[in-house]
């Protein structure tokens, strides 16, 4: 019996993909739609979703979609690579930053950004809203 799969704001709601980043983004990717649940952790924050999200005609949007469309070719020209490998390593090693706004989480290093939001429309829920390379990671010698 094939399992029949939960719908949510964002389209099809994957489980399977629980603390296994790459494989979640990879798997999004190949859909185009919906979210994969508790996908990241880290241990001062906690899951965070990976949503598909959107882009609109001005880049402005949010989600894996939106990296993919406005930053995936800077990460991989500045960086050297592909979104599913460098949204978990971004996440996991930059430094938890200062915000502003109580709702946002920035996690940066000299070389990139990745901010998290942790309310959706009024309610509790923490999931990737963007991510992007900021100038060419330095190699070591």
């Amino acid at each position: 019996m094939k399992k029949k799969l939960k719908i949510g704001e964002f389209g099809s709601i994957y489980t399977q993909f629980k603390n296994k980043p790459k494989e979640a983004i990879k798997h999004l990717k190949k859909v185009q739609n919906g979210e994969c649940l508790k996908a990241l952790y880290r241990q001062e924050i906690g899951f965070v979703d990976i949503v598909w999200g959107k882009n609109d005609e001005n880049n402005r949007g949010y989600g894996l979609k939106h990296i993919i469309e406005k930053h995936g070719t800077q990460i991989k020209r500045l960086l050297g690579y592909e979104v599913e490998d460098f949204i978990p390593f971004a996440f996991q090693y930059g430094k938890i930053q200062p915000q502003k706004e109580k709702y946002k989480i920035r996690i940066a290093s000299d070389s990139h950004i990745i901010v998290l939001l942790t309310e959706w429309k009024g309610g509790k829920k923490t999931l990737l809203l963007t991510s992007f390379a900021m100038k060419k990671r330095k190699q070591k010698p």
